[in-house]
């Protein structure tokens, strides 16, 4: 059986519900909490759009230990305030004064792609902002735009350098959409770690022991408890090992690389802070806010070549990549994005998986915020 067959297949302990139905709670829990409709329906739109792809790591399941609990504890605002700080022909400075990061991101990729428009590129970069959700969100946009989408953010510290055992970046996403004929973009959406605290999260919702190699301790052992490490990756107590893997056999060392150069264009660019400035906690061990940096880039492919015939060369890459030969035992070679799009097919009919953990939650917000929901699994 092939990937597409067995997709249910992981998730057979979940309850499966309806898009609309999750992004419509969605917004009616993040507007009970003081985020004003506008702005709801922003963040919404961004958690829905990872859980329609297959991206359980970050989408309704980061709704309430990331944004509701940190609006409830006082670390971030439910009211997004922007501030243009820069504006140039082709590049802008924004500040997202601690509020909702995927509204001021996705304000920051509009202004890049309408730069882009006009001048052929656009850069904008934002600072003191939050979590965004997916990046690949972000670089889509300007894919719908026939552009070319890039976009990084720095992130609480939780990976190690190569050689290293303190977490001191975060898993830095380094993010690209590009158009194609095909009914699916290429988008390349992935950490610069091996993997990131999202992924993590997922398998203690669903129970499971984490692969050996993805997490080590402070004497450089690789660790598998996956509640504890959640637990000691806040605590500097583990760390995630960069992309490639720890040391240099595995080329560790370009994760490193990758993830260093995210971080300078997420904090330098914009002057925000970096590394362990992003600790969430003060001195006294009080949570704060977790000012986080994104930069956004949108190039207009018009400016190169024309658009369709860029869509058809880029279209035969991916093909001829697919139609290479296959390792033994193996059916289908993918290209990034054909995944998210096949979760896609299946999930506009049959809805989002939840996992027990997750069933939790929404009635746990539901309760709080007293709404009127009686959900399929109770």
């Amino acid at each position: 059986m092939g990937y597409v067959e067995d997709y249910p297949k992981q998730y057979e302990d979940c309850v499966w519900i309806d898009v609309n139905y999750m992004e419509k709670f969605m917004i009616d829990v993040l507007v009970a909490a003081g985020v004003p409709k506008p702005d709801a329906e922003i963040v919404a739109d961004v958690l829905i759009e990872s859980d329609r792809r297959g991206i359980d790591s970050h989408g309704i399941g980061r709704l309430k230990p990331i944004y509701i609990d940190r609006i409830r504890e006082g670390t971030q605002n439910p009211v997004t305030k922007i501030d243009i700080i820069r504006d140039r022909k082709t590049t802008a400075v924004l500040d997202g004064n601690n509020g909702m990061g995927h509204v001021v991101s996705k304000k920051a990729m509009e202004m890049a792609i309408q730069k882009a428009k006009e001048h052929g590129m656009g850069m904008v970069v934002v600072r003191h902002s939050t979590h965004y959700g997916i990046a690949g969100y972000y670089a889509s946009m300007a894919v719908k735009e026939n552009m070319i989408g890039i976009t990084g953010t720095n992130a609480r510290p939780s990976q190690a350098p190569t050689f290293g055992v303190e977490n001191m970046l975060g898993t830095n996403p380094l993010t690209f959409g590009i158009p194609t004929d095909e009914e699916f973009p290429f988008i390349l959406d992935c950490a610069t770690s091996v993997t990131q605290r999202g992924k993590i999260e997922l398998y203690a919702r669903l129970g499971k022991p984490l692969p050996p190699g993805w997490v080590i301790d402070v004497e450089g052992k690789t660790r598998t408890d996956t509640e504890q490490v959640l637990i000691d990756l806040t605590r500097g107590k583990a760390a995630l090992a960069p992309l490639g893997g720890l040391g240099e056999e595995g080329a560790g060392y370009k994760g490193y690389g990758y993830a260093t150069v995210v971080e300078l264009l997420s904090a330098a660019l914009q002057d925000n802070p970096y590394l362990k400035m992003l600790n969430g906690v003060d001195a006294n061990g009080k949570k704060i806010p977790i000012l986080l940096g994104h930069f956004f880039i949108a190039i207009n492919i018009d400016e190169f070549i024309e658009v369709d015939r860029f869509k058809k060369i880029a279209g035969d890459i991916l093909r001829e990549l697919r139609a290479s030969r296959k390792a033994p035992g193996e059916e289908r070679i993918f290209t990034a994005g054909e995944k998210e799009w096949i979760a896609w097919q299946y999930r506009k009919v049959h809805g989002i998986p939840v996992p027990k953990s997750l069933q939790k939650d929404m009635i746990t917000l539901r309760d709080w915020y007293k709404l009127p929901y009686k959900f399929p699994f109770e």
